[in-house]
């Protein structure tokens, strides 16, 4: 008898009688089993199997007796021509008496036989092809109506569903974070006019440009400061959201000629900056610079060390007005708390600070990471307070000069907080000042990290003996100072090995990885320039990459920038900022090195462009102040960084 059966898609599926199916099917044999103890037979039994001849989901149906007793087939199709198929036996099965009633025959119930081996392994046609109640709800699934996808048409978004507003906050505030214009180009024009337009764009993208516009606040000049101060101060929320404060690119003088001026305007004065750091309660980089020493008062920097909880970096570069030391020496006291928030602190040039300002505050920063403290007056007590739970990265004390060299190396060697230094300046001016000489530098060498990726040591007295211990370091070095008393043969043994070394030393050469060269030590004549432009040296050469800048001193340059053209030939150029001067590597258009043949053909990858973690957003080499903030390199700390000597 054919069963006719309707699927989930409402499509009737056509009559099916065992006369269509294939011989294998037309028959079913007699299925046995034992009698049922209270029982002696049943009526009748159906057997249900998949056609698979057919479209899926319809099923065969048949009927046998309970009790035949032979094993004749039943041919349902009353068709005499058809032959006996193959007898099937149903699986075995077994009575269960209850537990309680261990003798009962009427409460028991029946299951399958130990042999049985569950659904999916029964054979049928000799294909496994039995289907668990899993099997079916897929199928069930798979055929039920699932209701269409809403179709939108493009330009008709509800409100706050567009693509751009459905993107997670992180990932549309760093794209909106690409039009931000830190200073303009005269510093006085109208400055993120296209954040003003978002603003205005709608609610999911005005939050967004609210949390960019804000949380990096760059003061050019006081009249910016005067319109912040006014707009946070009439919607405090806005100031939660500012996280720096950055003042290197301010300039009095945009728009007062003279400090009289300024100081009549009343727009940024001790009083109004202690106003901006109460509404900005969760600051987290204040960065300063010299223009600001004289408004930085107790009150000011009072809040900054004490009054913000969160702040993590500060930076006074450049301040050393007497009001400015007064104000630092009266709020350092011994009762200050006995750990600071802060991570990174710069004091770079701060000379007028006494001593006892850093045996004060440096054993409070127990999570120090930066700390640049180049031309100031700390001692080799203060290096030795700092915590061992510091972690210093950035370490600068450049023309510190007191401290000594025993004490330096002694910090360096076994202080806890100095041993993954990734940058590290000890330079001095070998004119006026002398930190290191041979001996001292042997046994400096000897205990540098192997995690450095800059070394000055700029200013100190080196012999050719230096150079065996420097060339391991520059198999990690990116930037390297040296000091004076060297011959160029002596650093030109940094790129190539010596003549006299055996065979397997020359095989097993490790190229060096120097981006930098500091060779601003060498004055007048101990700058062999014949010797430097002639193929015996290897520090122009091809073979010398990956160097790109070698610095020199101010005389050497000046005679450097009359040989251009012949400089120019062998592939570099010349370039200078404030009073220092470098010979860069020439690059073609697309931005590989001239020298490099395999460049101009696109083989080669392009030129690395200099950017790197452990530089804090500078692009070029040779910095001499440490950023203590992720920025783009400019204002103030630009001339610090690349425009001044030490």
């Amino acid at each position: 008898m054919a069963v006719t059966q309707r699927r989930p898609g409402h499509l009737l599926t056509p009559r099916t009688s065992y006369t269509d199916c294939p011989p294998d099917y037309k028959f079913m044999a007699e299925l046995r089993r034992p009698s049922t103890p209270d029982r002696a037979g049943r009526s009748s039994f159906s057997s249900i199997r998949e056609n698979e001849s057919v479209l899926p989901q319809t099923f065969t149906h048949s009927k046998v007796s309970s009790y035949t007793g032979g094993e004749e087939a039943v041919d349902e199709s009353n068709s005499p021509t058809e032959s006996t198929a193959p007898a099937l036996h149903m699986i075995q099965t077994q009575f269960q008496p209850p537990v309680t009633n261990p003798s009962s025959k009427l409460l028991g119930y029946w299951s399958p036989a130990d042999s049985f081996r569950g659904w999916k392994q029964i054979q049928v046609r000799g294909k496994l092809a039995s289907k668990s109640f899993g099997d079916l709800q897929a199928l069930n699934q798979l055929w039920a109506n699932v209701p269409a996808p809403k179709v939108i048409k493009d330009g008709l978004n509800r409100p706050g569903e567009a693509p751009l507003e459905r993107l997670p906050v992180e990932i549309l505030s760093s794209i909106i974070s690409l039009l931000v214009l830190d200073v303009p180009p005269n510093g006085v024009l109208r400055r993120n006019v296209d954040l003003m337009s978002l603003l205005l764009t709608s609610r999911t993208v005005h939050f967004a440009t609210l949390s960019t516009l804000y949380s990096r606040i760059t003061i050019p000049h006081s009249r910016i400061f005067h319109k912040f101060l006014t707009h946070i101060a009439a919607h405090p929320t806005l100031g939660t959201i500012v996280r720096r404060l950055d003042f290197c690119h301010f300039n009095p003088s945009q728009l007062f000629s003279t400090a009289a001026e300024r100081s009549k305007a009343r727009n940024l004065t001790s009083e109004t900056l202690l106003q901006c750091l109460e509404l900005t309660p969760h600051l987290q980089e204040f960065l300063a610079q010299e223009y600001l020493d004289d408004d930085l008062n107790t009150a000011v920097l009072g809040k900054i060390f004490l009054g913000l909880p969160r702040l993590q970096a500060v930076d006074f570069c450049g301040c050393s007005s007497d009001t400015f030391r007064d104000s630092f020496s009266a709020i350092v006291t011994p009762d200050w708390p006995m750990q600071l928030s802060l991570r990174r602190i710069s004091l770079h040039k701060c000379f007028t600070l006494p001593s006892s300002i850093f045996e004060t505050i440096l054993p409070r920063l127990h999570r120090l990471t930066h700390l640049d403290v180049a031309g100031t007056r700390i001692t080799d007590a203060a290096l030795a307070s700092i915590p061992a739970t510091a972690r210093i990265t950035h370490l600068n004390l450049a023309k510190c000069k007191l401290l000594s060299a025993r004490g330096l190396i002694d910090f360096l060697a076994t202080h806890p907080a100095v041993q993954e230094l990734v940058f590290l300046s000890l330079a001095t001016d070998a004119r006026s000042h002398q930190l290191f000489d041979a001996d001292e530098i042997t046994a400096l060498l000897s205990v540098l990290p192997p995690t450095l990726k800059s070394l000055s040591i700029k200013g100190s007295k080196m012999d050719a003996s230096h150079i065996d211990q420097l060339r391991p370091l520059t198999k990690h070095l990116e930037e390297l100072a040296v000091g004076r008393s060297l011959k160029l043969e002596d650093i030109n043994r940094l790129f190539v090995p010596d003549d006299d070394d055996d065979i397997e030393m020359q095989v097993d050469w490790v190229p060096h990885t120097l981006k930098y060269l500091d060779l601003s030590d060498f004055w007048g004549s101990d700058l062999d320039l014949n010797y430097m432009f002639s193929t015996a040296c290897a520090v122009l050469r091809p073979f010398s990459e990956p160097l790109e800048v070698v610095e020199v001193a101010e005389d050497v340059f000046r005679r450097v920038a009359k040989s251009s053209a012949a400089l120019g030939r062998i592939g570099w150029r010349t370039s200078e900022c404030g009073r220092r001067g470098w010979m860069v590597r020439q690059v073609n258009s697309n931005g590989n090195t001239t020298n490099n043949v395999a460049s101009t053909t696109g083989s080669a990858p392009a030129r690395d462009d200099g950017r790197r973690g452990w530089k804090m957003g500078a692009d070029s080499w040779g910095m001499r102040k440490i950023p203590v903030a992720q920025a783009e390199v400019g204002g103030m700390y630009g001339s610090y960084m690349f425009g001044r000597q030490l």
